[in-house]
């Protein structure tokens, strides 16, 4: 297991340059993360970088990695996550394993609007519509995209970057999380191969709740990157109230970081979820983390002022990735469910 202080290969090496000012530009941010997620990919491809399958008896690995990245760079981890989450679902449905090359992506968020259509035809299946929220639109090669056809949603594996899937320009605006690279996408008469027996294959599966621990082991790397400041200051400067703000982040994030450790060890015993609970366990574990981790940028605020904010731009660029990253889970909708569960445990899926 890589101890979180020691580089992972020669992909998340940065630059020793203080005066560096990438990710000011969301442009720049955009194809410097590029160029990491490509290196990731080779190194996860050549054994240099382990990130073993859920479930496989090394999920904690696996978290450890994901952790890994995203306290380098949660933009770059946000890509990441979805090439080895992507992996993980062409495993578990019977899809192909990714080629030499190939970078993935999973493209499945549902929100209100137009939509993505799904057309079996003579010459097989044919996409069509607006799909938002595609995270390495520009750099990824292939995807797995959920899209609708007339008996319900689907999952399918497109090839990008041709004229039929095209980046919807101005449609990503963030400044937090500018580097993952995650517009509107364009889909026009494009060629798609289904994945999974069927309708709802994707979300049914045990492994979707443990693709969302994965995303919550990146929200952790991302606020132990904004906790070292609050580190670095409390070690400087010794105050009372500085110590204070870290030891309630020192609760928070050891108390996250050991429910990602049960949760790995959960998974590894029941992989295919014959007890019913992978749902209730990943509800737990990402409100869990994201409220960690919500504390821990307010301990680190109130603690520096806007000092490192102003000045320090690895720390603003990491508050504000991490501020944009959280607001992936559900907040009160997600607890709402989780209440439902724990109050009427026969509604567990």
């Amino acid at each position: 297991m890589h101890d979180i202080s020691t580089p992972l290969g020669s992909a998340l090496e940065w630059p020793a340059d203080p005066d560096d000012d990438a990710g000011l530009s969301p442009e720049r941010a955009r194809r410097e993360t590029a160029q990491q997620f490509a290196a990731v990919v080779t190194d996860i491809a050549s054994g240099l970088l382990e990130c073993p399958l859920p479930g496989s008896g090394r999920t904690r690995q696996r978290l450890t990695t994901l952790r890994s990245v995203a306290q380098r760079d949660l933009c770059l981890a946000r890509l990441v996550e979805g090439h080895v989450d992507a992996t993980a679902i062409l495993a578990e449905l019977g899809g192909p394993a990714p080629g030499p090359g190939e970078r993935w992506g999973v493209w499945a968020a549902e929100p209100p609007g137009e939509g993505v259509t799904a057309t079996h035809t003579g010459a097989g299946w044919r996409l069509n519509g607006l799909k938002q929220y595609c995270s390495g639109a520009h750099s990824c090669t292939r995807a797995l995209i959920t899209a609708t056809a007339e008996d319900g949603r689907r999952l399918f594996a497109i090839s990008t970057g041709g004229p039929g899937c095209q980046p919807v320009k101005g449609t990503w605006q963030a400044i937090g999380m500018a580097g993952s690279d995650t517009p509107d996408v364009r889909i026009r008469d494009l060629p798609a191969d289904p994945v999974g027996a069927g309708v709802e294959a994707y979300v049914q599966r045990p492994g979707f709740q443990h693709g969302g621990i994965g995303v919550a082991a990146c929200w952790y790397g991302g606020a132990l990157a904004v906790a070292e400041t609050l580190r670095s200051t409390a070690h400087r400067r010794p105050d009372p109230h500085t110590d204070a703000h870290l030891g309630a982040v020192e609760m928070h994030l050891h108390a996250a970081g050991v429910l990602l450790d049960e949760a790995a060890a959960e998974i590894d015993q029941d992989p295919l979820d014959s007890s019913g609970t992978a749902r209730l366990r990943s509800l737990r574990v990402r409100a869990f983390v994201e409220e960690a981790c919500s504390a821990t940028l307010t301990h680190v605020g109130r603690a520096t002022g806007a000092g490192p904010l102003s000045h320090d731009l690895r720390h603003a660029r990491n508050v504000a990735d991490l501020s944009v990253y959280l607001r992936q889970h559900h907040a009160e909708r997600n607890l709402a469910e989780l209440g439902g569960l724990v109050a009427r445990p026969e509604e567990t899926r």
